[in-house]
């Protein structure tokens, strides 16, 4: 099966802290090995995730400040595909989950904080729209992760937790495993 990493592009400093913190929240929970910060160099993203890592499991990665176009030519060159989350895309659809999932290589999903340079749309295999209109990074990344796995990633055991969320309906219920 294809591993999916993201590329963050784009990271305004005080703004996008949260942001960028919660795409990668959305990217481990649901399903993919890891992310990329492109020309981010803001340790509290990677030093946030590695925390989560240590207590609830895992090992999604994060690679810091890391110079975007060299590296999605470097990808695409490893014969990998890079799929652009974008309100300019083309509809995301089944058949096109479907046509994504056939093609060799892992899947580079590129989410951006603001305007991405054009060279990006053109260097995409895919640009997918999760709405033509304007909505959140995190929201897009999650329905296409969430379409791709087909809720298949809800059920996963994250190795080497340390605590555990035990699901109920009134109460909060976390248990230590160590």
């Amino acid at each position: 099966m294809q591993q999916i990493i993201i590329l963050r592009m784009g990271h305004r400093q005080f703004r996008d802290n949260r942001i960028t913190t919660h795409v990668g929240l959305v990217g481990r929970a649901f399903g993919a090995k890891g992310m990329i910060l492109a020309d981010i160099s803001d340790a509290s993203v990677k030093d946030s995730i590695n925390e989560i890592n240590q207590n609830w499991g895992g090992n999604f990665f994060i690679e810091m400040n890391v110079q975007h176009l060299k590296f999605l030519k470097d990808w695409i060159n490893k014969g990998n595909l890079v799929v652009h989350l974008t309100m300019y895309g083309e509809n995301l659809s089944k058949n096109l989950i479907n046509e994504i999932k056939k093609k060799e290589g892992d899947v580079l999903v590129v989410v951006g904080s603001q305007k991405v340079p054009k060279t990006l749309y053109d260097l995409a295999h895919y640009n997918i729209s999760i709405s033509n209109q304007p909505h959140s990074e995190i929201s897009a990344l999650t329905i296409f992760l969430d379409r791709y796995f087909e809720g298949k990633q809800l059920l996963k055991k994250f190795k080497g937790a340390k605590f555990e969320i035990i699901p109920s309906k009134k109460k909060k219920i976390v248990r230590s495993l160590k």
